[in-house]
């Protein structure tokens, strides 16, 4: 690590607020409200914050849309210091966003020392009620938070303001941080596995304050179909990020997708200890029923499909709007075959029809073409082709992702 690296992160270290003592019924520094849809970025979120010592509460099922809080989170909130509620365009229902937001905006106001944030995640217009009060803006970092405000929402759930010295780091932080993000995006478009890894090798303080622009360097590898450089480099960012659980979900795919040797027990191994820890999100669920359906491929034993099938039901029902595992979880069903489970599949297809529509989604690759899967699995091949093929020219260079479609 160079001198001025080594500097960058000391002053990071500095600057960034450690979490307040838990005191009286206080159990978590930061309660995280969110959508299923939105979890990726959460997750790199608590993975930024377990880092620096937080403890984190984040509930492995989002609320469908209107629903109160449980009485399990409304607990976990009163036992809470502070509260950030994620935003986007994909959260925009009006009954979820208006229900969370004075849940946390009452916590903030009738319990002292609460702090609560919001935090939008892509460029959409806010509610009126949420644009109304100080919010941070991480459009530009949309798979995960970096930059200045990175800096401002670690000070923001501890309720300090920013001293002069930390606003002229933030600046600076936020320069680095999206030039880094252009620069794997470019390299990815280009198709340039050679510009990730050197990218990476070079690093900067970006890299150093969240794992979230190395994993998704990480990730473009294994959509370029470098599994073996992908590999290597998530076996780095583990050492670094000891808490972090986005690197290991990104390991368990490479190896998955890699497929050589040991490589599905490995990925196995990894998902399954997620698994058992509690972590049953969707991504942690569907890339496991993933790997129960490879397994199914080598041993063509039923119950390695039935337990895929399972994962992907299981994740589904947490998360009744995440798409991606709820169009697996009907693929497998109709694979299973028996008239029963094809006829759970078409219903999943419908429901997954509701979240997704019957067009082109411009600009997102898996959701077009997840519209283009349930156009085949209603038997409808030549919409399924025509959805198939715009969703390759939205993302040609992601060959990964064509052969895993």
């Amino acid at each position: 690590m160079s001198t001025f690296l080594a500097q960058s992160l000391t002053d990071w270290l500095k600057l960034a607020p450690q979490p307040r003592p838990l005191t009286g019924k206080d159990v978590w520094n930061v309660f995280l409200s969110y959508r299923s849809v939105d979890r990726p970025w959460t997750m790199n979120l608590y993975d930024v914050l377990t880092q620096h010592g937080y403890k984190v509460y984040i509930d492995q099922c989002a609320l469908p849309a209107g629903s109160e809080l449980t009485a399990r989170l409304q607990q976990a909130l009163q036992a809470s210091q502070s509260g950030v509620l994620v935003w986007s365009s994909a959260t925009s229902e009006s009954d979820w966003v208006a229900k969370e937001y004075s849940t946390l905006d009452r916590m903030a106001s009738t319990k002292p020392g609460f702090y609560f944030v919001p935090v939008r995640v892509d460029p959409s217009e806010l509610p009126p009620f949420i644009a109304n009060r100080v919010y941070l803006d991480f459009s530009a970092y949309p798979d995960g938070p970096n930059g200045s405000d990175l800096l401002r929402l670690l000070h923001g759930i501890v309720g300090q303001p920013l001293s002069r010295e930390a606003a002229d780091f933030a600046l600076k932080l936020n320069e680095a941080a999206k030039q880094a993000a252009d620069d794997v995006n470019a390299a990815i478009f280009n198709k340039d596995p050679g510009q990730l890894k050197d990218l990476f090798k070079t690093g900067g303080l970006a890299w150093q304050t969240s794992s979230a622009l190395a994993c998704k360097t990480a990730e473009g590898l294994i959509k370029l179909k470098c599994n073996d450089d992908a590999i290597a480099m998530l076996e780095q960012i583990e050492k670094q990020f000891l808490r972090a659980i986005r690197p290991q979900q990104l390991h368990a795919l490479a190896l998955a997708r890699r497929g050589q040797g040991d490589d599905l027990k490995q990925a196995q191994r990894i998902l399954g200890r997620l698994y058992q820890d509690g972590q049953r999100d969707p991504e942690t669920l569907g890339i496991y029923g993933r790997t129960w359906m490879d397994r199914y491929n080598k041993s063509n034993d039923p119950s390695d499909l039935q337990q895929s099938r399972d994962l992907y039901v299981e994740a589904f029902q947490r998360a009744p709007d995440d798409y991606y595992t709820g169009i697996n979880a009907a693929a497998k069903s109709v694979l299973l075959g028996t008239p029963a489970e094809v006829e759970l599949g078409g219903k999943l297809a419908d429901q997954v029809q509701t979240i997704v529509g019957t067009d082109p989604v411009q600009g997102d690759y898996w959701k077009t073409a997840t519209v283009g899967e349930v156009f085949l699995l209603k038997k409808n091949y030549a919409d399924a082709g025509r959805l198939y093929k715009a969703a390759v020219a939205m993302a040609r260079a992601e060959i990964g992702s064509h052969e895993s479609t």
